[in-house]
């Protein structure tokens, strides 16, 4: 072996020594993050805004992993935590899911029960309604087979009835039978908790009326009706 092997052979030795010693550093580094930062655990993040009071859904979410020394106390780590939850705030597309920003689904009272019905979007209060929400249901039924003396009317069929859920928007022209809005349009089933009276007020209205409309209450309370203001007719103000 000549001079210019010998050196080639030592070049490379010290080419090979160097890469163990920088591949050892990297090593040293890396383990010293990993017990820095400790362990990653699994956390969820809001994929899209969700409105305040909105029925939570897993699909909403999705699955993120994060050092668990950097994930807060509250965050929830489990999907089954929102099960038969709702948002108490507007969900912000990316926020990490906690604890403090679900809460039990409002619950039905003594001598209630739950009834959904399907309600169009442009007659509903669109986008207003929520669970927690008490809102007026009016009916208007016309006059066709009810008589000869039969005129049309708008009847406040529930007052101050309580929203439980509100789902998806589903097109009405997929439902057969509907009389609650106008083909092509669209529709959000809303549940209440109601009496069994009321239930049956609406159940009628929402076969035999019209249009089944929503009138969203105040907060503190709902409206109070004076004497005669649960129904009207055009005939009403053609008289005046």
């Amino acid at each position: 072996m000549n001079a210019r092997q010998r050196r080639g052979v030592i070049l490379l030795v010290l080419s090979v020594l160097c890469a163990l010693g920088a591949f050892a550093g990297v090593v040293v580094v890396i383990s010293d993050v990993q017990a820095k930062v400790g362990p990653e655990v699994t956390a969820y993040r809001v994929k899209a805004d969700v409105p305040a009071y909105a029925a939570l859904r897993p699909a909403q979410f999705e699955k993120i992993t994060m050092p668990e020394r950097w994930l807060s106390t509250g965050a929830i780590r489990d999907l089954t935590a929102i099960r038969g939850k709702i948002a108490v705030a507007e969900l912000r597309k990316g926020s990490l899911l906690q604890k403090d920003m679900v809460a039990d689904r409002p619950a039905l009272e003594s001598g209630q029960q739950e009834i959904a019905i399907m309600i169009d979007a442009s007659t509903g209060v669109a986008g207003k309604i929520t669970a927690g929400a008490r809102v007026n249901i009016f009916a208007t039924f016309d006059d066709e087979g009810r008589g000869k003396n039969a005129v049309a009317e708008s009847r406040l069929i529930v007052a101050g009835a309580r929203v439980l859920d509100v789902g998806r928007l589903t097109p009405i022209d997929q439902r057969d039978n509907d009389r609650t809005g106008p083909a092509g349009g669209e529709a959000v089933p809303i549940t209440f908790a109601l009496t069994t009276a009321d239930a049956q007020r609406v159940a009628y209205a929402e076969s035999f009326a019209e249009h089944v409309r929503l009138a969203l209450l105040p907060s503190d309370g709902p409206a109070t009706l004076k004497p005669g203001e649960s129904t009207y007719t055009l005939d009403e103000d053609k008289n005046k």
